[in-house]
């Protein structure tokens, strides 16, 4: 059985700025800063590593509850933001979560993503695919994104009762690092060019296949083993 696991921002859609909105938006609040991520790279991180580079640009410390009190303000923030987002799904990605979904005993979908599992949630939530994610790894489990597979592949084998080998692990993403992630493990890594980062940067991060899109379904699912 082979477990899927999909990033969220630039592989299953774009969320129109509204992350980056609401972080800026809870930095002025909290600290009265305005456009407070601007020069800050944000594509394949985790939402904790991205708040306290931003912390420690601008001279605050990390270490004293900061962080929690940002994300409590940038979930309120995101709420509000998701929905005034000019947002779509990426291509193809309803037609191969449709075809996926109904591989029963074949497959598991799930979420790998830089984002606070409640934030993610929040992003998902308007195009109807939380149902396809019934669990996963996110980056309020831990900041560093390359430790994210082995507590994604932990919470799907407690959830069948079955085991899953690293090699039966598929990473899905549109960043280098979504192709880092999965080399520690031997894990089969897709590069998909829809975020920031073109074909050839996915090829030379070692992606093991990279797609333009999704939006050939058939394709995408003999990469992944699924016909």
């Amino acid at each position: 059985m082979k477990l899927l696991l999909f990033d969220i921002d630039g592989t299953l859609l774009d969320s129109g700025g509204a992350g980056t909105r609401a972080l800026n938006y809870a930095f002025r609040e909290l600290f009265s800063l305005d456009h407070a991520f601007e020069g800050i790279g944000m594509a394949g991180k985790t939402d904790i590593q991205i708040i306290r580079e931003c912390l420690e640009k601008h001279g605050f410390p990390t270490d004293n509850g900061l962080i929690p009190r940002m994300m409590n303000a940038y979930l309120t923030y995101l709420k509000a933001e998701i929905q005034n987002s000019t947002r779509h799904v990426k291509p193809g990605i309803h037609e191969a979560l449709s075809a996926l979904s109904g591989r029963n005993g074949k497959c598991l979908l799930g979420l790998l993503t830089g984002n606070i599992e409640l934030g993610a949630r929040m992003k998902l939530e308007p195009f109807a695919l939380n149902k396809y994610f019934p669990s996963g790894a996110f980056g309020s489990d831990d900041e560093d994104r390359n430790r994210l597979l082995p507590i994604a592949r932990r919470r799907f084998e407690e959830l069948t009762g079955r085991e899953i080998p690293f090699g039966d692990c598929v990473i899905i993403g549109d960043t280098p690092r979504d192709v880092h992630c999965a080399k520690p493990y031997g894990a089969f890594s897709v590069g998909v060019a829809t975020g920031p980062y073109h074909y050839e940067a996915l090829e030379e991060a070692g992606a093991d296949i990279v797609f333009r899109d999704l939006s050939d379904t058939e394709a995408f699912l003999k990469a992944v083993g699924m016909i």
